[in-house]
C-alpha cells in the first residue's frame, strides 16, 4: 500500500520514486489525498536531490494522466509551441495561425502573465468580445474551423500541476529543474500533439539569466517530451530586449497583427518563422528547417495565416472582421506620452524585467491573483538595441490611463536603458538549436 510519507522519505534520501509511486503521487495530488505540507516537502526534495531522467519522464506522464488527454483526428499534424517567456512576446498570436496556413492543427493550451512577463490569453482578451474559456466541444470546433485556438487550460487537464505549481509558488521551489520540466510539458502533453517546439528565453528579459541554465532546461524538456512520446525540439533565443516594439496586451495584439498583414518585419517574424520551421520540419511535415521556415513567410506573407487568425478571433467571439482593422477594435490608452532620450547615444542595454515591470505598474498585469487588466496600457515604438538617438529623440512612447502613472512610466523606462557613446554589439536573435 502506498503512502505519502515513503514516497517523500525516498525523495529526500535521494532515490527517485518509482514509476508506479509517482503515478499514486500525481494522482493523490489531483484528488486532495495528498496534502498541502506533503505537497511543499515532495517539492522541496526535489529542488534540493533532483531526479533521475527516467523519474523526470516519469512524473510528467503521471501529471499529465492526473486528468484528461485529449486525441485527434486530424488530416494535419497536431502542433504547438511552449515559451518560458519574456517580454514582447507575442509569437504564439502570429506561430498559431501561420502553422494552420501551412496545413497544421494547433490546440495551444496557453498561460496568463506572471511576474514581469505578459500572458497570451491576456493579450487575447483585449479583443472584444473574445473568450478564452472554452468547452471541449467548443475547443475542437475552432481547432477544425480555424486550424488553430488559443485557450486556457480547463479544470480536467493536469490537475496535480495545478495543485503542485501553487504549491511551488508559496514554499520557494519554483526553480526546481525537473518540476518545471514536468509542469510545461504535463499540459502540453495532455493537448494529444504530435509535436512540439520549445522556446527558451536568455537575457535581461527572461527568467533564465545564463546560457548554462537555459541549456540545461532546454535539454531537459527535449528529453522529457521525445522520451513521453511527443517529437520535441528547442530554440534558445535572445531575450536582452523586447522581441516586439511593443510591451502591453492590446499593444502587442497590434503588433502581431501588423506581422501577420505584412506591415512590420524584424524579430518577431523572424522567431516566429524559425520555431514553426523548426516544429514542420520535427514531424515531417518539411523537408527540413529552412524549407518549414520559408513555408511559414510564405503562409505570413500570403496574408493566409491573417485569414486564420481572423477566422480563430471570430470563432472564440471576437469580432468577424478583426484583423482587417484592429485599431477599430482594441481598446487605446488615455494618455499617449513620448519618453525622451536623455542624451546623445547609442542604446547599449535594455532591462527588459524592468521594462516588463512597467506594464505591470500601469495596470497592465498582475501584482496580485485576481488584479483587473488595463488592457490599452503599455509600451510601443521601442527602438531596438544599437539605435543611434540624440538628446529629446522617442525612445518609445507610454500609453497609460493617468497622467502622472505615465511619469513615472517614462522615468522608470529611461532609468531601464543603459545608453553609450560607442555602438554596441548587439546579441544574435537566435543563440542556439537543441534536438
Amino acid at each position: 500500500m502506498m503512502n505519502a510519507r515513503q514516497i517523500i522519505a525516498r525523495l529526500r534520501d535521494g532515490d527517485t520514486p518509482s514509476r508506479a509511486e509517482l503515478q499514486w503521487f500525481a494522482a493523490a495530488l489531483a484528488d486532495q489525498r495528498v496534502t498541502d505540507a506533503q505537497a511543499g516537502a515532495f517539492a522541496m526534495a526535489a529542488l534540493l536531490n533532483g531526479m533521475s531522467d527516467e523519474g523526470r519522464v516519469a512524473l510528467t506522464l503521471a501529471m499529465r494522466d492526473s486528468g484528461r488527454v485529449l486525441e485527434w483526428d486530424m488530416p494535419g499534424p497536431v502542433l504547438d509551441k511552449h515559451s518560458t517567456g519574456g517580454v514582447g512576446d507575442c509569437v504564439s498570436l502570429v506561430l498559431a495561425p501561420a502553422l494552420a496556413a501551412c496545413g497544421a492543427y494547433v490546440p495551444m493550451i496557453s498561460g496568463r502573465g506572471l511576474g514581469h512577463t505578459g500572458g497570451t490569453l491576456d493579450k487575447l482578451e483585449a479583443i472584444p468580445g473574445l473568450m478564452t474559456t472554452l468547452d471541449e466541444a467548443r475547443f475542437r470546433g475552432v481547432v477544425g474551423k480555424a486550424g488553430c485556438a488559443i485557450v486556457s487550460a480547463t479544470d480536467d487537464i493536469a490537475p496535480a500541476d495545478r495543485r503542485l505549481y501553487a504549491i511551488r509558488d508559496v514554499t520557494s521551489t519554483v526553480e526546481s529543474l525537473d518540476l518545471i520540466t514536468a509542469s510545461i510539458l504535463s499540459k502540453k502533453l495532455a493537448a494529444g500533439l504530435d509535436g512540439l517546439v520549445l522556446d527558451v528565453k536568455i537575457g535581461s528579459g527572461a527568467f533564465m539569466k545564463n546560457m548554462d541554465e537555459a541549456k540545461s532546461l532546454a535539454e531537459a524538456l527535449v528529453t522529457t517530451a521525445n522520451e513521453s512520446g511527443c517529437h520535441a525540439a528547442a530554440v534558445i533565443s535572445d531575450m536582452s530586449q523586447p522581441l516586439a516594439p511593443a510591451l502591453g496586451n492590446a499593444l502587442e495584439v497590434a503588433a502581431a497583427c501588423d506581422v501577420l498583414t505584412g506591415q512590420a518585419e524584424g524579430a518577431l517574424l523572424e522567431l516566429s518563422a524559425m520555431l514553426g520551421g523548426v516544429v514542420l520540419a520535427g514531424c515531417g511535415h518539411a523537408e527540413d528547417v529552412a524549407s518549414g521556415t520559408s513555408a511559414m513567410l510564405d503562409a505570413i506573407s500570403s496574408g493566409k495565416a491573417a485569414e486564420h487568425f481572423g477566422r480563430m478571433a471570430a470563432a472564440m467571439g471576437g469580432p468577424l472582421k478583426f484583423v482587417e482593422n484592429p485599431s477599430r477594435y482594441l481598446p487605446e490608452a488615455t494618455v499617449i506620452r513620448e519618453i525622451p532620450a536623455p542624451y546623445d547615444g547609442y542604446v547599449a542595454e535594455m532591462d527588459g524585467q524592468a521594462l516588463g515591470l512597467v506594464v505591470v505598474d500601469l495596470g497592465g498585469g498582475r501584482k496580485v491573483e485576481g488584479d483587473q487588466i488595463d488592457y490599452a496600457v503599455g509600451l510601443s515604438d521601442m527602438v531596438p538595441l544599437g539605435t543611434r538617438l540624440s538628446r529629446g529623440q522617442p525612445m518609445g512612447r507610454v500609453h497609460a490611463s493617468r497622467m502622472d502613472s505615465a511619469t513615472q512610466a517614462v522615468r522608470a523606462v529611461q532609468n531601464a536603458i543603459i545608453m553609450s557613446e560607442a555602438a554596441p554589439e548587439v546579441p544574435m536573435l537566435i543563440r542556439e538549436g537543441i534536438g
